[in-house]
């Protein structure tokens, strides 16, 4: 980690432009005379965010109770926003029936999550058998509560660790809205907890212990894999490779592991997962379903005349190729900033803009996917006004979406054109998220964090690494003015010198 001199502990009211313009309607940023809290009173600003984020929780499971029962009368799930795979899978994988995952019914989930689905099912079908007057639905998605909460927690604590200087950073993912909405929608809290002490691993140089926790990750939910690409761009630019070479061999290793069992017991079950995946259509939101109305509004008054996107969700193979082309192509552009930027840029940034293309082109899209992106964007780049806007575009989503939901049970409760509005201000708000952090990549002046870091404070082993000599000569054949400037060290900017 870095040797430099501890700054001031961030103040979001006097670095954030968004949050000073909020504070003048209460007086204003904190003054320069002003009295400071003591440094022993219990209400630290760790303590907040974490209990801020126990608020979120308990918010959102009142906000799921009308839920929990089952009992899904008049579409109660939709109109209550209350929907959750969690109660629903119950049923549906045959853990109500006390089926052992992927032995007796062929989960549709990586095998993490299918373990933890029967690790807590079963012992409530059992109780259920017992008891039977208990709600097995109910017991089911509570226990599950209890774990994704605390994996949630964990998560807040873990950008707490790695932001020990800008502890405030963490309240945007604490008290997100969309935390509120989609904590315990599904499973994904087991990947982002999972994922999130990797990251914390990484950045305290215990690269296998990184490499496991990412390839159990990656067992739960394929995408703490990806992160493996932006450390070894990052590892190649630095020339620390036997660390990532570490980490991949735990990753490996972790994701042999969990998977084994069921791959030489279950093989059929095991591949139901990429079997799934490989012949689902085009979801609803994403880009290509976007790209399927526009062709039907344009096509509409040609007779047989059908558009690109129209072909393409006839032709499911191709369009499987398609996705895996683009998000090929966006990482090969994203290896290319990362070694010709003028800085090496930070592991959060890069690991953000990897998932987020994949998410942006892919032909699936659930609302829970939103999880993802939120731990990451705080990493690497934390402004409120942003990601608030981001939040309002995803929030404006939720709602277009359940209302597509009640409109597929044939009642029709907004114009098709509206969830594609949605949709598409969705993506964007994302797409602009990614500009915004290909910008301070380009331009790390501008990078709020490394106003209070002097690198990068997720680095690990690449934190304060000067770059390897061969990046010099690659960006001098670019920019032979500039590449004396892609040194590892920089000291930070005034933070009158940064944008909001």
């Amino acid at each position: 980690m870095s040797t430099d001199s501890p700054p001031e502990p961030d103040r979001p009211a006097t670095s954030d432009g968004f949050v000073r313009g909020l504070s003048e309607a209460i007086g204003g940023p904190l003054g320069g005379h002003a009295a400071r809290p003591r440094s022993g009173k219990f209400w630290t600003a760790a303590r907040i965010v974490l209990a801020l984020c126990c608020l979120t929780l308990a918010l959102h499971w009142v906000q799921k109770s009308p839920c929990q029962t089952g009992d899904w009368q008049q579409n109660i799930q939709y109109t209550r926003f209350c929907y959750t795979d969690v109660l629903a899978l119950y049923y549906a994988e045959g853990l109500s029936d006390g089926d052992v995952p992927y032995r007796d019914h062929p989960v549709e989930y990586p095998v993490v999550t299918g373990y933890f689905m029967g690790a807590l099912g079963l012992p409530v079908h059992a109780l259920g058998e017992r008891f039977p007057d208990i709600n097995q639905g109910q017991w089911f998605y509570n226990a599950n509560a209890v774990v994704l909460c605390a994996l949630a927690v964990a998560t807040a604590a873990v950008i707490l660790a790695l932001r020990r200087r800008r502890p405030w950073d963490a309240a945007i993912f604490a008290v997100s809205p969309i935390l509120f909405i989609t904590a315990t929608v599904n499973w994904d809290f087991l990947a982002i907890g999972l994922a999130a002490f990797g990251l914390l691993a990484w950045a305290r140089r215990r690269p296998v212990a990184a490499g496991v926790l990412l390839g159990l990750g990656g067992a739960a939910k394929l995408w703490p894999l990806f992160v493996l690409g932006p450390l070894l761009v990052l590892a190649l630019r630095s020339g620390r490779l036997r660390a990532w070479a570490y980490a991949v061999v735990g990753a490996v290793a972790a994701w042999v592991v969990a998977n084994a069992p069921v791959f030489l017991l279950y093989r059929d079950s095991w591949n139901r997962f990429f079997e799934l995946n490989t012949t689902r259509p085009i979801d609803w939101g994403t880009f290509w379903y976007i790209g399927r109305y526009v062709d039907g509004k344009w096509n509409s008054g040609a007779a047989g005349d059908r558009g690109p996107f129209q072909w393409l969700s006839d032709h499911i193979p191709t369009l499987n190729t398609l996705t895996y082309a683009i998000f090929l192509l966006c990482c090969v552009g994203i290896a290319a900033l990362c070694l010709l930027a003028p800085r090496r840029p930070r592991l959060a940034q890069v690991a953000f803009l990897v998932v987020a293309a994949f998410l942006l082109f892919s032909k699936v899209w659930s609302q829970q996917y939103v999880l993802w992106l939120l731990p990451l964007i705080v990493l690497a780049r934390p402004r409120w006004g942003a990601i608030l806007a981001w939040t309002v575009a995803e929030f404006g989503y939720f709602t277009a979406f359940y209302a597509e939901l009640l409109g597929a049970g044939g009642k029709s409760v907004v114009p098709e054109g509206t969830f594609v509005l949605a949709s598409t201000l969705r993506l964007i708000t994302v797409a602009v998220l990614c500009g915004l952090v290909i910008r301070e990549i380009w331009r790390p002046e501008l990078d709020v964090v490394r106003q209070s870091y002097a690198d990068d404070p997720d680095g690990g082993v690449l934190d304060d690494a000067p770059d390897a000599d061969w990046v010099g000569r690659l960006r001098a054949k670019f920019w032979p003015a500039d590449a004396a400037g892609g040194t590892a060290g920089m000291e930070p900017v005034p933070e009158s010198s940064a944008t909001t």
